[in-house]
């Protein structure tokens, strides 16, 4: 028999994947990709330094597709206005992503699960899980 505990976590991280859409393989990518840095040496910045790659490389692809006509310059512009704290940390929030932020301690207490920086790191951070767990 599961301990209540790990019931009631595997639910909330179903109810994450469920707004992410997509499931994970391998959720100890997940659990990873939501432990900040604040807890110690295994943490989420390798993902978010991949995760970050894989959105300019999706989003760049997109433009790309959409703007025949524009030039370097200017797609690079758009990408930038697109992929930024702001714009990442409000979706973060969307999805609810701050819930399951895993802070240390200093940094829970602070407030840091609401903290802009936090939220689009640990998006990115997701976002290069899936690309580890989905073979892209």
């Amino acid at each position: 028999m599961q301990a209540p505990g790990k019931h009631a976590r595997d639910q909330v991280m179903q109810a994450l994947m469920n707004r992410l859409g997509y499931q994970f393989n391998d959720l100890s990518l997940l659990q990873l990709a939501l432990s900040h840095r604040s807890l110690g040496p295994v943490n989420n910045e390798r993902l978010e330094f991949l995760g970050d790659a894989v959105l300019d490389l999706v989003l760049s692809d997109v433009l790309f597709q959409l703007y025949p006509s524009v030039d370097e310059g200017n797609l690079s512009l758009m990408r930038a206005s697109i992929v930024n704290e702001r714009s990442l940390s409000a979706v973060a929030r969307q999805l609810d992503i701050n819930e399951h932020i895993i802070l240390g301690e200093g940094e829970s207490l602070s407030g840091g699960q609401q903290r802009d920086s936090i939220l689009a790191n640990t998006l990115e951070a997701i976002v290069g899980a899936i690309y580890l767990d989905s073979n892209f």
